[in-house]
C-alpha cells in the first residue's frame, strides 16, 4: 500500500501524482508497441516488394512500353516523316551529273563569257580586267613544271586558288593581282600571250601578293575595296562552277600537304563534289527530322511527362529514318545487280549516316528514360507511395 506520499528520486510525490505518472508511462509503452508493430509491418511489406522485384520490374517495363508505344497519331507522323525522307532522297539530294569545265561554267549563275586581255600591270589589274579575264590560276601555258605533281587532277591540286577553303583567301588575292600561287607557295605573274590566252610570265613574290591585296583594302579607298570584293565574288563563282565537274575540287588543305595524296583521294571518290552532296543529304535529312520533332511536340498530352513523350518522338524519327535508308539501299542494290550503274547517284550516304546516328542516340535516350521510369516507380513501391 502506498502512503500519502513517497520519495521518488529525492522528490516527495502524492499518490495522485504517482498514478498520473503510471498512466503516462503506460501510454508511452502502448505507443512504442504500436510503432514497433508499424515498423514490423513495413519491414514485412518491403520484404514482400523485394521478393517480387523481378515480377515488378517486368510489369513496370510493360507499363513503360504501353505508355510510350506509338498511337494512331504517331503512326501518321511516321508515314509523313518516311515519305518526306524518300522524296528528299530521289528528288532533292541525288548526286549530280559530272560535267566538263565549259559546260559547268555556263550553268553557273554569275558566270560571264571571258577572254584573256591583261594589261600587264604587276599586282594592279583594274576592276574591268578582273571581271572580263579568266581567273589567273587556271593558266597552264608556260608553266614549265610549276604545276606538276597534281596527278589526274592537274592544276586543280597544284594551284591553291582551287582549294575550297584556302582558295577563298589565296585565290581571291591571285585574282586581285593577276597572279597564280602553287601549293608549294611559289607565285607567278600571269599575262596574255599572242594567242590571247593566259600564260605564265615570270615569278612573283607571294608575300607581296598579300601585301598588295591588304593595301587595296586599307589604303586604296573605295576602288581598292571594290577590287577585292569583285575578286572574292569571282573566286566563289569559279569554285562553284568547278565543284561538280568531272575532276571537281580537292579536299580542303590536303593539296598543301601532298598534291598526289589529294589527287589519289579524289580518285577514290573523296572530292568536294561528293563531300558537298553527302553534306547536303545529311543536312536535309536532319532538317526533316527537326521539323517532324517540332510539330509532333505540339501534340503532347498535358498529363504526360516530357521525357516519356519524347520517347515516342524519337521512335518516330528512328523508325522513319531506318525505313527510308533501308528502302534506298534495297533500291540501289537491286539496280546495281541489274547492271544499272546510274542508280549510284541515288545512294543516300548522308541520310544513312544520320540514320546510324539517330538509332544510336535515340536508343540510348529511350533506354535511359525507361531506366528512370522503372526506378522511380519501383522506389515509390518501396516507400509505399504506389497503390
Amino acid at each position: 500500500m502506498f502512503s500519502k506520499s513517497s520519495e521518488i528520486k529525492g522528490e516527495i510525490m502524492t499518490l495522485e501524482e504517482l498514478e498520473k505518472r503510471h498512466r503516462e508511462l503506460s501510454a508511452r509503452v502502448d505507443e512504442n508497441f504500436e510503432e514497433i508493430e508499424k515498423v514490423a509491418d513495413e519491414s514485412m511489406r518491403v520484404a514482400e516488394v523485394a521478393e517480387k522485384t523481378p515480377t515488378i520490374i517486368k510489369d513496370l517495363n510493360r507499363e513503360f512500353e504501353s505508355i510510350t508505344k506509338l498511337t494512331s497519331t504517331d503512326v501518321a507522323f511516321l508515314f509523313v516523316a518516311t515519305a518526306m525522307q524518300i522524296v528528299r532522297q530521289y528528288l532533292l539530294t541525288q548526286f549530280p551529273e559530272r560535267m566538263d569545265d565549259q559546260e559547268a561554267a555556263k550553268g553557273t549563275k554569275g558566270h560571264n563569257e571571258e577572254h584573256s586581255d591583261r594589261k600587264h600591270r604587276y599586282y594592279k589589274p583594274s576592276v574591268e580586267e578582273i571581271i572580263c579575264n579568266p581567273v589567273p590560276f587556271d593558266a597552264n601555258r608556260g608553266a614549265d613544271g610549276a604545276l606538276s605533281g597534281g596527278g589526274k587532277m592537274g592544276h586543280r591540286v597544284t594551284a591553291l586558288g582551287h582549294d575550297p577553303v584556302i582558295g577563298l583567301a589565296v585565290g581571291t588575292c591571285n585574282i586581285a593581282t593577276s597572279t597564280l600561287t602553287t601549293n608549294k607557295l611559289q607565285s607567278y605573274h600571269i599575262f596574255t600571250d599572242q594567242d590571247k590566252r593566259d600564260a605564265f610570265r615570270n615569278k612573283a613574290s607571294t608575300i607581296k601578293i598579300f601585301e598588295e591585296s591588304g593595301d587595296k583594302i586599307l589604303n586604296q579607298g573605295m576602288e581598292g575595296k571594290i577590287i577585292m570584293g569583285t575578286s572574292l565574288v569571282k573566286e566563289i563563282i569559279h569554285l562553284k562552277s568547278d565543284i561538280h565537274t568531272k575532276h571537281s575540287l580537292p579536299l580542303p588543305a590536303v593539296s598543301m600537304i601532298d598534291g598526289k595524296l589529294a589527287s589519289k583521294l579524289a580518285s577514290y571518290g573523296l572530292d568536294m563534289s561528293n563531300v558537298a552532296s553527302v553534306t547536303k543529304q545529311a543536312t536535309m535529312s536532319i532538317l526533316i527530322n527537326t521539323i517532324i520533332a517540332m510539330i509532333h511536340g505540339l501534340f503532347a498530352p498535358e498529363e504526360m511527362s516530357g521525357d516519356l513523350y519524347e520517347v515516342r518522338t524519337r521512335r518516330i524519327l528512328s523508325y522513319s529514318n531506318v525505313i527510308a535508308s533501308s528502302s534506298n539501299l534495297i533500291y540501289v542494290g537491286a539496280n546495281l545487280a541489274g547492271g544499272n550503274e546510274s542508280a549510284l547517284k541515288s545512294l543516300d550516304i548522308g541520310g544513312l549516316i544520320v540514320t546510324c546516328y539517330r538509332v544510336a542516340t535515340d536508343s540510348k535516350f529511350i533506354q535511359a528514360a525507361k531506366q528512370e521510369f522503372i526506378e522511380k516507380k519501383y522506389f515509390e513501391q518501396i516507400r509505399g507511395e504506389a497503390e
